[in-house]
Parts: structure tokens; C-alpha cells; sequence
């Protein structure tokens, strides 16, 4: 029963809303972003704060006009507005009354229409009123009941509502989920209507729910069949064990059985793969463990056991194919030689583990797939710079999620043969952690004792290594563990020489660049005289990486000057190189220009070659103090001061007053002091400079000398003997003295040097005191003063120095 109605008439700006309703005196927050709408509110909240709130038909629509709205509304008062980051607004408002709008006002910058406010209000304590609010409450509650989300305090709220509108919206804002059902409520003014239309809404909502908790007990229902089926399953796979007869994996371990039969490799071996497909026919089909099963038989499986491919046993064809891969490396491929002829003469003969060590850049990965090429045998490469790991090398237990198993056994696998060649990359640059030493772990693989049954964690049988041929790189033998190094012989990579450069570059690098800048030899040349400019001025280092650059450089502007129809071919010389190459930045090493008192020209090894350096001694007022620069290891300080020991000693001999060392400061200077130095072989150099700088006799400038000092003046052996002559020569030096022990090592020096330069060997400092002064400072004419010592004594001179090792 009707007992009264508010009917008003008004213009207000309008907003439409997306996904939400709003019902009387059920306040909401709303986000705006539109600018239409931000619009709306900030006319509304100008004025009254009172807004005409519409829902949108479609919530995709971004610009919604007259036929993209429902009619149906509510008025609402604005009670707060905040304006958040990108300029939106977040809102509070308070629905009033319901409302129908009559007309959309013409107006481009907003919503604006004309709305008739019309509310209908009953008498809740009619007979009517009461007893629908009393079956609506039960209705409301049996609903709220089937949904675990809503709390029982929710229950307390329904009932404690006297007023039928009242909950006929709280209902319709909170607990209808349907956007269409929500505004059919906000449609029906009457609240009396509206209560059985909310009734029929929620009847239509618990059917739904109980339609969908039928299907759910039918679903769990299949599951539990599922489950008892897949008990059963496992029942008859146990009877069918008992019984001898197949099970539920009966195919596939009958494909296991008929691979594993078919190996050919030890009854070891053979037993174990067939445990594992009995266990494979005991655990459920499909389950995470038979899936660990399968993979470890099929990787076992796929391990080459028995095959072998035959090796190339024609020594001139082997030497062919290694002359024609590099150029020079006469050690390693004469090894190569003599281990095919071993092997011809013993089949049996097992694997040589070889290490190749020398400079980066020298050829030693692509030599040893060279050897594989040569012998005709499969290659494969395991990188071990930075593994710190055991497992990489051994392999995971098969208990470990991912397991697999170790590089080695990999490579096996990826060479698809038992006797390939594994080249084993920067084994000095393995590291170690909590998780083990790697290096200790090679110990086994690189032993030609014990490799016959190397076991991998993963693998977990014997896996013959002793057919491969094992070969490792390094740069350097000092941070590769001892008793990994006894394992391995040792092959020196020496640095390549000018020459040997200048044939890589003729016989592979330039035809290598020339293909893959799409040249030719017709329309691409570059001199000699280029190349070994290239080497002598634009380089320093041991291998032909750089060289390869440059050329590459070279190539490629050839390439665009062709391209561009400004040269229809290119012939690089000595001249053009610079408009090839651009300018060189190399300091290149040279002799001093003239004779210096306290200056001597030593030689030095680093990892990019042989080079020289000029040690400077300077002597001053003072208290007999030895200052040593540089940034010298302590095995060099030691050998200077042995050097400043020696000459002391030999101060009468030499003409030099006792008492000048006490009153006068040496200094001894190794310049290029940003670069670490150390090692022992500049000790006769330094004697020879002090000698220099305290008798006042100038050093020949075309003098070189290396060599250990004792305290009693002997010259010990040194290394680097090659690279050091070489460096010698370049730089313009005559005469090159190195110890007497060295002269074994004669064969090392190339003999471009030997030819243009004279070597004389030494086994005292005596000897090399009366080569490299200009004057024998033995042969006294007359006792010089202090004053006389200090007018012959010269300034240092800068020079030019890298690490310096024994």
C-alpha cells in the first residue's frame, strides 16, 4: 500500500557510471577519469553538489551518448572529492532518490539533463509490508547461507532493517552479482514490487548455485572412480608380477630389454640398465619417478659403447692435412706424427693426454680440431674457463631434481663415437667452491690408468675413456694444480715470429677475409711489404687475432670503395696502408740514440712476446740509501740488490771508492711503473747499469743482455729465450748476451736473428761488463774524484717496460 510519494523536477549534470549501480542511501566511492565527467562533477560540486548518477549499457563505449545509458538513475550529493596523479578524481557520494531522466540538454562539454525525482514510500507495519519483509529476510538468508564469503554478522545487519526499501537496496548494492538484475531492481519504484522481484532474482541465484554443486559431485564423483580404477590398475600390475606377465610399462621395458641387448659393452654395464627397467615396471605409468627411470635408461643408451671410428694411418696424408690447416707449430704436429706412427706399429696403444700452452691467439683450439681432422676422428670442445663445480665435470646423482650427467660424458655423447678427440678449452682457468675442485675431478679423466672406468655421478657405470684422445689448452702452467699438470704433456705454443705471421696471413687469413667480404684474388691483393707492416708496427702480440682485425678492416674497405664504383679492384701496399688501416697508435720498441752512462738495454717476456726495456740507474747525494721503482715483485728487488751486492764487492776492481756507497743514494728505475714486474733474469742488466753510473762509462746502445746474477757474479739461465732475441732484434740491437747454460736452447732463437745479430754467451758478469761498457772498466788509467763521478754520472732516460718473468 502506496501511503505517499516526493516527486521533484530538476537539470543537473550527469555521470555515467561503468559496472556499478547506485541505490539510494547506499553511499559509493567512483574513480573519474573521463574528461566529460570530470566536467560534470566540477559543475556539480559548484553548485549544490548535486549529480544525476547513470549506468552505461555497454562499459566498453568511452564516449556514451543518450542511447548508451539506461534511463534510469539516482540523484546524489557529492560530500568528497581528491584528485589523484594524472589528473583523474576519486569521489564520495551519497545517493538521494531515485530518477528518471526526461531529456538529454544539448551541451558539448558535459552531460546535462532533465530528471524527475520520484520516490514511493509504503507503511512497513501493514500486514503486507510485514510479511513480505519477513519472507524476504528468510530468502536473504537462505541465499547468503550457500556462499562461505559473506560473514554471520551480515545475517545481524538483514535484520535488524525495518524499512522494506531500505533493504530491498542494501541487497541489490551488495549481494546481487548481475549488473542487468541490479538495475531492474533500481527500475522498480514501488518497494513492494521490488521485494518480490529481488526474491524471484535470488530463487533464480540458489538454483544456480545448486545446479553447479550437482555438477561438482558428479565431478568429484568421476575422480574417486578414477582413483579406485587406478588402485585397481595397480592391483592387477602386481598379480601380472607375481604371474611373470607384463604390466602397465610391459611395451616400453620390452624396447629397453631389446636396446640393452644390442650393446656392446660389459654384462656390468648390461645389469644395471636391466635393474633399472624393473624398477620402471614397478612405479606407476606416467609418474614423476618412471619419467626419472626412462630418461636415465635412454641416456645411458645413447652412449656410443663399441663405436670407434678408424683412424687415418697415412703419416703423409696426416702431415698434409696439418701443414695445410697451420702454418708453422712444428712441435705439435711433429708429436701428432709421432703418435699415428706409435699407433701404427701398437693398435693397442692407448691416448696421450697433451697441453697445449702458450700466448692467446697462437692457434691452440683450432690445432687440436685440426689433429681430429687429420686423424680422422669426431671433435668436440668443453669449455672449462670458470667452472667451479664438480658435478659439471662428474655429473649430478640421479637423486637431484634436473640431474644429468657430467661434460665429459656429454661430449661422448655428442661425438657419437668412443675414441673422439676432446678438447678440453682454458683448463688453467678453473676455479673451485663449496661445491667442490673440478681440477680434482679431471685427475681421474686425464689418467690413462684410471680413465678406462671412469664413473659419472649420473651415469653410475664404468665408461671407457682411454680410446679418446685428450687435449688441453692453457695460457699459463702457473694456477693449473700439480698433479693435474703431471698428467698432461706439456707442448709450448711459441709466439709466431714475423715470417710465420706474414704466411698465416698469405695461406689463410686474407683468402678467409676475402670470402666473407665477398673479394676475390683479383680484386683484393695486399702486399707483403703491407702485411709485415701491419705486424711491425700496428701489433704487439703472440698470435694473429689482431692481425686478423686489421685485415678484416682492410676488406671492408675495399669492399665499399668497390661497392661504390670508385675502384673496380684494390691492391694494399706499404704506402696506401694508412688509408686502409688508419694511422698506427703502437709505440714501437727502439735502442736508445746515442751511448748513456747508467742506461742498459734489457730484455723482457711477457704473454704478448718479447720485448726490451731500459733500466735506468741514477746515483745523488745521500746516505747510501737503494731506492728501487717500478712496481717491482719481490723476486726482482732481490735481484737487484744481489746486482748492487755484486758490484760493491767489485768496487776496487772496477775503479769505484769504497766510501762513494755510503755517501751517495742509488736509484734504480724500471720504467713504465703502472705495469707489475717481477722475476729474476735483469739482475746482470742492473749490474751492468750501476757499474755504468758509478765508474761514468757509457753503456753501447746496441747492447742486450739477460741473464740471473748470483752474489758472486755468475749468470744463470733464464726463459724466453726466443721471444727476447726477437725483441732485441726488431728494436734495432747488435749484440745479444744471454748465459752461457742457455746455449742448449740455441735452437730456439729463429734464425733471422742469428743471421743479422751477433749472440755471445756469458757465464760471468765480468764478461758482459767488458762487452756492453765502452770501455773496459777493468783497465784503471787514473783514480776518479767523487766531483769527477758526479759530471759523469747522466739523468735517467725514460723508457718503455712490460711484466717481466724468468
Amino acid at each position: 500500500m502506496v501511503t505517499r510519494e516526493h516527486i521533484s523536477e530538476k537539470v543537473l549534470p550527469c555521470l555515467a557510471i561503468r559496472g556499478a549501480v547506485s541505490f539510494p542511501k547506499i553511499p559509493m566511492n567512483i574513480d573519474v577519469g573521463r574528461a566529460i565527467s570530470r566536467k560534470a562533477v566540477d559543475v556539480a560540486m559548484s553548485n549544490d553538489s548535486i549529480i544525476m548518477m547513470v549506468c552505461q549499457k555497454d562499459q566498453s563505449v568511452d564516449n556514451p551518448g543518450p542511447d548508451d545509458l539506461y534511463k534510469i538513475g539516482t540523484t546524489a550529493k557529492i560530500t568528497q572529492k581528491i584528485r589523484e596523479n594524472g589528473g583523474s578524481y576519486r569521489i564520495l557520494v551519497e545517493p538521494i532518490y531515485r530518477a528518471e531522466i526526461k531529456e538529454f540538454i544539448d551541451n558539448s562539454k558535459y552531460l546535462e539533463v532533465d530528471v524527475f525525482e520520484k520516490e514511493v514510500f509504503v507503511d512497513n507495519r501493514s500486514v503486507k509490508a510485514e510479511a513480505l519483509l519477513k519472507d524476504l529476510r528468510t530468502s536473504i538468508v537462505d541465499f547468503i547461507s550457500m556462499i562461505p564469503k559473506f560473514s554471520s554478522n551480515i545475517k545481524n545487519l538483514i535484520n535488524s532493517i525495518e524499512d522494506l526499501s531500505t533493504l530491498c537496496d542494501l541487497v541489490g548494492s551488495n549481494i546481487v552479482a548481475s549488473l542487468e538484475d541490479k538495475q531492474t531492481l533500481l527500475e522498480e519504484f514501488n518497494p513492494m514490487r521490488r521485494a518480490e522481484k529481488l526474491m524471484i532474482i535470488l530463487e533464480k541465484e540458489k538454483e544456480l548455485i545448486e545446479t553447479e554443486e550437482r555438477i561438482q559431485k558428479k565431478v568429484r564423483s568421476k575422480i574417486d572412480k578414477s582413483q579406485r580404477e587406478y588402485y585397481l590398475r595397480e592391483q592387477m600390475k602386481a598379480i601380472s608380477d607375481e604371474l611373470g606377465e607384463g604390466g602397465e610399462n610391459g611395451s616400453e621395458a620390452s624396447e629397453y630389454e631389446k636396446k640393452i641387448a644390442a650393446l656392446k659393452t660389459t654384462e656390468e654395464v648390461k645389469d644395471k640398465l636391466r635393474k633399472e627397467v624393473k624398477k620402471l615396471n614397478k612405479v606407476p605409468y606416467g609418474s614423476a619417478e618412471a619419467s626419472v627411470i626412462a630418461t636415465y635408461l635412454d641416456t645411458v643408451l645413447s652412449i656410443p659403447f663399441g663405436t670407434r671410428t678408424k683412424d687415418r694411418m697415412d703419416i703423409p696424408t696426416v702431415q698434409k692435412i696439418l701443414d695445410k690447416d697451420h702454418d708453422g707449430l712444428k712441435e705439435v704436429k711433429d708429436r701428432i706424427i709421432e703418435y699415428i706412427a706409435a699407433l701404427k706399429l701398437n693398435p693397442d696403444l692407448k691416448n696421450q693426454i697433451l697441453c697445449l700452452v702458450g700466448p692467446p691467439g697462437t692457434g691452440k683450439t683450432s690445432v687440436a680440431s685440426s689433429i681430429a681432422r687429420a686423424l680422422n676422428r669426431k671433435f668436440v670442445r668443453i669449455s672449462l674457463g670458470g667452472i667451479r663445480d664438480e658435478a659439471d665435470i662428474r655429473g649430478h646423482r640421479k637423486t637431484y631434481i634436473g640431474s644429468m650427467p657430467g661434460r665429459i660424458i656429454n661430449a661422448v655423447i655428442t661425438a657419437g663415437t668412443q675414441n673422439p678427440v676432446i678438447l678440453m678449452d682454458e683448463v688453467d682457468k678453473l676455479t673451485r667452491d663449496a661445491h667442490g675442485d673440478p681440477a680434482s675431478a679431471l685427475l681421474e679423466v686425464l689418467d690413462n690408468e684410471q680413465n678406462k672406468a671412469f664413473r659419472d655421478h649420473y651415469i653410475e657405470v664404468p665408461i671407457d675413456l682411454s680410446d679418446c684422445l685428450f687435449i688441453t689448452t692453457a695460457n699459463t702452467l702457473a694456477t693449473i694444480p700439480e698433479p693435474l699438470l703431471d698428467r698432461m704433456e706439456v707442448i709450448s705454443m711459441k709466439i709466431y715470429t714475423r715470417f710465420e705471421k706474414l704466411g698465416i696471413a698469405k695461406n689463410h687469413l686474407i683468402p678467409k677475409q676475402c670470402k666473407i667480404h665477398g673479394l676475390t684474388s683479383k680484386t683484393f691483393k695486399m702486399t707483403d711489404e703491407a702485411v709485415l707492416e701491419l705486424i711491425d708496427t700496428y701489433l704487439k702480440e703472440a698470435g694473429v687475432r689482431n692481425l686478423e682485425r686489421y685485415i678484416a678492416k682492410c676488406c671492408r674497405r675495399a669492399a665499399k670503395q668497390i661497392s661504390c664504383n670508385e675502384k673496380t679492384s684494390v691492391r694494399i701496399t706499404k704506402d696506401n696502408l694508412v688509408e686502409y688501416a688508419e694511422e698506427s697508435k703502437l709505440i714501437k720498441d727502439k735502442i736508445l740514440d746515442s751511448d748513456e752512462v747508467g742506461t742498459i738495454c734489457g730484455m723482457a717476456y711477457t704473454e704478448l712476446g718479447g720485448e726490451i726495456m731500459h733500466i735506468e740507474v741514477l746515483s745523488y747525494d745521500g746516505t747510501g740509501k737503494i731506492e728501487l721503482t717500478g712496481s717491482l715483485g719481490e723476486v726482482m728487488k732481490e735481484a737487484s740488490q744481489n746486482a748492487l751486492s755484486y758490484v760493491k764487492s767489485k768496487a776496487n776492481e772496477l775503479g769505484i771508492e769504497p766510501e762513494l756507497f755510503k755517501k751517495r743514494d742509488i736509484h734504480i728505475n724500471f720504467p713504465e711503473g703502472a705495469v707489475p714486474k717481477d722475476g729474476p733474469s735483469a739482475g746482470v742488466a742492473t749490474a751492468i747499469a750501476i757499474t755504468s753510473e758509478l765508474t761514468g762509462i757509457p753503456v753501447r746502445r746496441d747492447v742486450a743482455v739477460t741473464g740471473e746474477i748470483t752474489l758472486r757474479g755468475r749468470v744463470l739461465p733464464i726463459g724466453g729465450l726466443r721471444e727476447k732475441t726477437m725483441a732485441a732484434y726488431l728494436a734495432g740491437v747488435k749484440t745479444i748476451m744471454i748465459p752461457a747454460d742457455n746455449k742448449i736452447d740455441e735452437k730456439d732463437i729463429i734464425d733471422e736473428v742469428k743471421q743479422n745479430v751477433e749472440i755471445v754467451y756469458i757465464s760471468k758478469v765480468d764478461e758482459a761488463l767488458k762487452i756492453a761498457l765502452s770501455k773496459n772498466p777493468f783497465e784503471r788509467t787514473d783514480d776518479k774524484t767523487e766531483s769527477d763521478l758526479r759530471q759523469l754520472a747522466s739523468t735517467n732516460q725514460q723508457g718503455n717496460q712490460p711484466n717481466m718473468i724468468n
